[in-house]
């Protein structure tokens, strides 16, 4: 019996979700499977990988075969570097220590990128966020500054009107003040 480790999709239409799962190869995809070991959501950035390294190293240790994309999920999370390790112990290459050694190291390096890419993802989010108002906010103050420029030309378009009248009635009413003092001043004189 050929044994496969690959996917069984999940999840509902454009939304797949996957089960990472040991099947047998003459199976159908989403049918009988020996045993699932994780799960693979690739919807988020950067996807989700969640399966259980030890049972997955066991399978490839003891000849399961992965899919290509489960063979790069592998990969990914070290598995298949633990067992390029493991098979230089066997053959008497380097010893067991040494392997473990090199293995946490690596581990403990790929899960700060892992954890670097995550941040700097949503940092970048957040920027282009902050972008995004700030943008708008500008849009939103050009508006408001041309609606008040458009309010004040309409309002100085209706005030110059009653300020003339007033100006007019007001040097009307300062002819008529002359005109009253001079005849004022003609009668004192006449008397």
């Amino acid at each position: 019996m050929a044994v496969k480790i690959r996917l069984a999709r999940r999840g509902r239409k454009k939304a797949a979700m996957f089960d990472i799962v040991i099947a047998d190869s003459r199976a159908p995809r989403d049918g009988r499977f020996i045993e699932k070991i994780g799960t693979y959501n690739p919807q988020t950035n950067p996807a989700t990988i969640n399966f259980d390294g030890e049972k997955a190293f066991d399978w490839i240790m003891k000849g399961a075969q992965p899919t290509d994309t489960v063979r790069a999920m592998l990969s990914y999370r070290g598995v298949l570097y633990r067992k390029h390790l493991q098979l230089g112990v066997i053959k008497g290459a380097i010893s067991q220590e040494t392997a473990d050694e090199r293995y946490t190291a690596w581990k403990e390096d790929k899960d700060a990128k892992i954890e670097g890419k995550r941040t700097s993802l949503g940092t970048a989010k957040e920027d282009a966020r902050q972008q995004r108002l700030a943008a708008e906010t500008k849009v939103k103050d050009a508006r408001s500054e041309a609606q008040r420029a458009k309010q004040a030309a309409i309002d100085a378009a209706n005030a110059p009107a009653p300020v003339a009248e007033e100006a007019t009635s007001e040097a009307e009413g300062e002819t008529t003040e002359a005109a009253a003092s001079t005849e004022e001043t003609t009668e004192a004189a006449a008397e």
